[in-house]
């Protein structure tokens, strides 16, 4: 009876590790389910949709101008945030808000993208906090799946804000 209930645990506890690993694995090298909030990237991305975010583009360095990434906050290592890449390195972006009259621009460092909301006037980015490492980048969004009236892949940016890049002037 002891041997059978012990036996039946093990069994139990054995499944459980096995497919706590496969989890671990799919969701740290293949996607995640993202909830996201916050107003920083209206219209495309509301408070409470649901995105899934893929990371093998990550680790194969295919994030591009004009994807919508999740990444570490650099204020804060437990938090994320949800951007659109304006600049990868190199390239020169306009740094001043849609409403300055005089423009400002800057060259993002090697290794380091830069990153906006869609939302320019409500959005903490780096026009705050600079171009941040490419290392934070967790994953890049490339389906919304909740609400049910917008599944599918993202639309572009509502604002096009990159100037020139190296490719631009060869």
């Amino acid at each position: 009876m002891f041997g059978r209930v012990l036996g039946k645990t093990l069994g139990f506890l054995g499944y459980t590790v096995q497919y706590g690993c496969i989890a671990h694995c799919a969701f740290e090298y293949i996607g995640e389910f993202v909830v996201c909030s916050g107003p920083s990237m209206e219209p495309t991305i509301v408070s409470h949709d649901i995105v899934f975010s893929e990371r093998m583009s990550r680790h194969l360095c295919k994030i591009q101008t004009g994807d919508i990434v999740i990444a570490k906050s650099p204020y804060d290592p437990n938090m994320n945030i949800c951007k659109r890449v304006i600049g990868l390195e190199g390239d020169k972006v306009c740094t001043s808000s849609p409403s300055d009259f005089f423009k400002t621009h800057s060259y993002v460092p090697k290794g380091h993208v830069w990153l906006e909301g869609d939302n320019l006037r409500n959005s903490t980015d780096s026009r705050n906090y600079g171009p941040i490492p490419y290392a934070l980048i967790r994953g890049r969004v490339c389906l919304k799946l909740w609400p049910p009236h917008s599944f599918g892949t993202l639309n572009e940016s509502p604002s096009r804000r990159i100037t020139k890049s190296p490719k631009d002037s060869d």
